[in-house]
């Protein structure tokens, strides 16, 4: 079995954290340090590099399951559960940040939310804010296929009075990476404006997001948002 201590000193993810700060690690020398040890053919760093290579980009790693670390040679259940408790808390400490967070505009929700570029499928997120427009949370309402999505106006409005939020703002994202709103997302934002209106839960945007752009119903001044 391999141990950091065994690396080099210059190459060591620990000691380069101590003496250069931790923004200087790779991905793959920061999840070094939560692995701690290698496996008994692989060193740490080697170990590291199987889990990533499974991914196609680092936001990947949120969906990592146990039972997917577990497939990885080399990675028992200690070591898994170390991955997934570290995704967890970083998971907590990204949705914690949003509570002092304040939207000022469309652009302000694409940097947010710009991870859905990524989707192969549509993903329909709802914002839920307070009245000084900061973030309570944010959820995943639906996923679906790339060219179907079906909301139901009940799935968000309850979230909505659960969170004791004044405002909403819809997102989601076009796999195609064309952000133009479709006849169906011209249609859903129709009637989910409609239903704010009487539940008197404003809803301030629909936010759909491409590759590299987004639209916003606000800035286009569609349904009065």
């Amino acid at each position: 079995m391999y141990f950091i201590k065994e690396m080099p000193i210059f190459e060591r993810p620990r000691e380069k954290l101590i003496s250069e700060g931790v923004e200087i690690l790779s991905n793959t020398e920061l999840l070094a340090i939560i692995l701690r040890t290698g496996s008994r053919d692989k060193s740490v760093i080697e170990l590291a590099k199987d889990v990533l290579y499974r991914l196609e980009n680092i936001s990947d790693l949120k969906k990592l399951t146990l039972e997917e670390l577990l497939k990885v040679n080399g990675i028992k259940v200690a070591k898994a559960t170390s991955i997934i408790a570290a995704i967890e808390l970083g998971k907590r400490l990204e949705k914690a940040s949003y509570h002092t967070e304040v939207i000022e505009s469309a652009k302000d929700i694409y940097y947010k939310m710009k991870f859905l570029e990524n989707e192969n499928q549509e993903n329909f997120y709802c914002m839920f804010l307070n009245t000084r427009l900061a973030i309570i949370k944010y959820e995943l309402i639906y996923k679906g296929t790339v060219d179907q999505m079906v909301i139901h106006p009940r799935d968000i409005f309850i979230k909505a009075i659960k969170a004791n939020a004044s405002y909403i703002i819809l997102v989601h994202n076009h796999p195609t990476g064309n952000a133009n709103p479709s006849k169906a997302d011209k249609i859903t934002t129709k009637a989910l404006t409609e239903v704010s209106e009487i539940i008197n839960i404003e809803i301030l945007d629909h936010i759909i997001i491409g590759k590299n752009q987004f639209y916003s119903f606000k800035e286009a001044k569609i349904f009065n948002l």
